[in-house]
């Protein structure tokens, strides 16, 4: 292939460098594999491989992703390098420690994918005598949450929801929950060749294939899924509940066993009022409710089938206004939520298989790993932003759902975009809820004319306001020009020098409605001023940071 088919390729292989990619530009090997704590190859192996494992991409340009090529490996070959980290990073895996050798053909540059596989259990990876993560764009040595959680990770054949309760018997089953499963097994396999015997097996038979049960001995996944509320007990220490909670109102309900049928008793006291959206080409206002139901559901059964029980937490389910944040204890155990938008990924592990596979027999998760996926794709279809995984660590798990528009632009894009792909929709709903986009993904967006300006300035592209019939929509939310913003600056600060809360207090609320987030605001104020400072009209006459004072240069 050519250098610019490889950076093709490159980029849609790895298209953001974060906690699972690293992109490196080093020309050799010879001071970068052992090298500066910190920033040398052996540091990078171990921070990938504290998180879920990925790559290292070496000789390629940082940000495009351009093979310059690795011109001199010193004496390290794809086969020994792999061999040389594990004896310098002490609990490296070997299984999956590979390098893989990308060249372009005419320019003959090599880029070398080091592929670096996930800590064992309870495991974490030292490099240099102390284990290591990426924070951001540096590494850091490895927090105390993150190493908590890597050391309390099941190892293989525990599951906490497979465990015999031996003090248990059929009678600490709810009656009703056990009618239901039954019914929803019996739907689930309706097409099975065994299917017209379901009906008359006993309730032990019907435990044992519905995974309920090991051996007619009744597990803690049939006590979470089906038992009596007074059989919490015996699953103590755990509290096998889930909280809602209403903190605007100080309100709070709490909800145990049987989970088949309570988790739709706490949906029921969501509050789910209809909202309307008006879509540009039509009088008629689209109504749907605030949350859809199948979506709430399915994120309260993700939540138990991957709840970390051997914390001894509860679930909790946080009504905010026009938000639902539901928390389970753990972190994602395999792979990036992310990864499972798309529905492309398929779960090879569960922190739970015994619970997992249950609730995957009586139709409450799919393990095909299309959960997440169906989420987004309803959020879409109701033109709200998409669900994310926003304040979620190693040690938890935080699932956000809006019920409102955050931007008029995304929903009424996506109504008149039907066919607009996903990873596009996953750009703009980054984009509308303030997060940060790549250089690349910026690329991506303006090159099909979505978005304009740059950095904390970027906003709604006038292309996508004509095709929605929105010019004059689209000057509003643009707000006032830069310009106008820096003759504010300038007034205030003829009146003497200002600190920079003063600043933020005139601008903040004037600045365009497409500078979303408090975060992007102040960064947009902070770029004001770094440009006022090098046009030589400001500068700063006191200390650093909360102590700057900004005053006009005297001419």
């Amino acid at each position: 292939m050519t250098a610019a088919e490889l950076q093709r390729l490159l980029r849609e292989r790895y298209p953001v460098e974060n906690e699972r990619h690293e992109w490196k530009g080093w020309r050799g090997l010879k001071h970068n594999v052992s090298g500066a704590k910190g920033e040398d190859l052996l540091c990078y192996v171990s921070a990938l491989a504290n998180m879920d494992g990925g790559c290292v991409l070496i000789g390629v340009e940082d940000g495009s992703l351009a093979p310059v090529g690795l011109a001199d490996p010193a004496d390290y070959t794809p086969e020994t390098l792999p061999y040389r980290l594990l004896g310098r990073c002490a609990n490296l895996p070997s299984l999956g420690l590979h390098v893989e050798v990308l060249r372009a053909d005419d320019t003959g540059a090599a880029v070398w994918v080091l592929h670096v596989p996930r800590h064992a259990p309870r495991r974490p990876v030292h490099a240099h005598d102390m284990a290591w993560q990426r924070d951001h764009d540096k590494l850091v040595p490895l927090r105390e949450d993150r190493l908590a959680a890597i050391l309390a990770e099941a190892l293989a054949g525990e599951d906490w929801s497979a465990v015999v309760v031996e003090a248990a018997s059929l009678t600490d089953l709810d009656p009703a929950a056990l009618s239901l499963a039954r019914a929803q097994y019996a739907a689930k396999h309706a097409r099975s060749k065994w299917a017209a015997e379901v009906p008359g097996w006993s309730d032990s038979v019907f435990l044992d294939r519905a995974r309920l049960t090991l051996q007619g001995g009744i597990t803690r996944a049939a006590l979470l899924l089906l038992g009596r509320t007074g059989s919490v007990p015996l699953l103590a220490p755990n509290p096998a509940e889930i909280t809602w909670k209403l903190p605007a109102e100080r309100a709070v309900q709490h909800f145990g066993p049987p989970f088949l049928l309570s988790t739709t008793a706490l949906m029921r006291q969501i509050r789910n009022p209809i909202i309307k959206l008006v879509p540009e080409s039509q009088l008629i206002p689209v109504q749907l409710p605030r949350y859809e139901t199948r979506l709430v559901l399915e994120a309260l059964h993700n939540c138990i089938a991957h709840q970390d029980y051997s914390r001894a937490e509860r679930i909790v389910v946080e009504e905010w206004p026009a938000r639902l944040c539901l928390i389970n204890a753990g972190g994602f155990v395999d792979g990036q939520p992310e990864d499972y938008f798309q529905g492309l990924r398929t779960p090879s592990r569960y922190r739970n298989a015994c619970l997992a596979t249950a609730m995957d027999e009586i139709g409450m998760i799919d393990k095909a790993g299309f959960g997440i996926s169906d989420m987004v794709r309803i959020q879409r279809e109701r033109y709200l932003p998409l669900p994310d995984y926003v304040g979620s660590t190693a040690a938890r798990t935080v699932f956000n759902v809006l019920g409102q528009s955050l931007s008029l632009d995304y929903s009424r894009l996506l109504m008149q975009q039907s066919d607009i792909d996903l990873a596009t929709v996953l750009l703009l709903d980054h984009l509308q809820k303030g997060h940060d986009l790549t250089a690349e993904q910026r690329r991506q967006l303006r090159l099909r004319g979505l978005i304009e300006g740059r950095g904390a300035r970027t906003t709604i592209s006038a292309g996508v306001a004509t095709a929605t019939d929105r010019e004059t929509e689209y000057v509003d939310a643009s707000g006032l020009d830069t310009a106008h913003f820096r003759a504010l600056v300038l007034k205030l600060l003829a009146l003497g020098p200002q600190p920079r809360a003063k600043i933020n207090r005139l601008l903040l609320d004037k600045l365009p409605a497409t500078v979303v987030g408090d975060t992007r605001r102040r960064a947009y104020v902070k770029a004001l001023l770094q440009e006022l400072t090098r046009r030589g009209e400001i500068q700063n006459v006191g200390g650093a940071t909360k102590a700057a004072r900004w005053a006009l240069v005297q001419r």
